[in-house]
């Protein structure tokens, strides 16, 4: 736990540009099993690259842990560097997903963006990640087709 330099820490400074070097792990200790952990972020922002104009989501971030676990707290410092990150939707929750495969090497990981409508259109970018040729490029594939078939109950519009 000494390698976590952000947890506990009396000095937090809030990043307001995209910074994935704030992402921080440490070890699973239960790896003999897969279980799901998930995150529900309904604070996350960026700016539209275009307008500049803020856009708003809750982001849904589960994965199943392999050797290494992201920390809570340099996750939340991680997203908040979006704030003044110009991407649109689908650009965001991909890169997000591609940082966290990177940082984790997760068996398997989703990220799901539920953003605020502007101009009377909500976007709500789904991408998803399984390591490849196993159970969990499968299980990606089958969440893929079927991820919005029962889609959750939307509170944050």
């Amino acid at each position: 736990m000494e390698s976590l330099k952000q947890l506990g820490s009396q000095h937090t400074q809030y990043i307001f540009d995209y910074d994935n070097s704030l992402l921080e792990t440490f070890d699973n200790k239960h790896r003999e099993r897969d279980y799901f952990v998930k995150f529900n972020c309904p604070e996350f922002t960026s700016l539209c690259p275009i307008t500049k104009q803020p856009d708003f989501a809750t982001l849904y971030i589960s994965y199943i842990p392999n050797i290494k676990m992201v920390e809570s707290k340099s996750l939340k410092l991680y997203l908040f560097s979006f704030r003044n990150h110009g991407g649109f939707h689908e650009d965001c929750v991909n890169i997000i997903l591609q940082d966290l495969v990177a940082l984790m090497e997760p068996r398997y990981l989703e990220v799901w963006g539920k953003f605020t409508p502007r101009g009377g259109i909500s976007i709500d970018p789904y991408v998803n990640y399984g390591i490849p040729n196993t159970k969990y490029a499968q299980m990606a594939e089958y969440r893929l087709l079927n991820h919005d078939l029962y889609p959750e109950t939307i509170t944050n519009r």
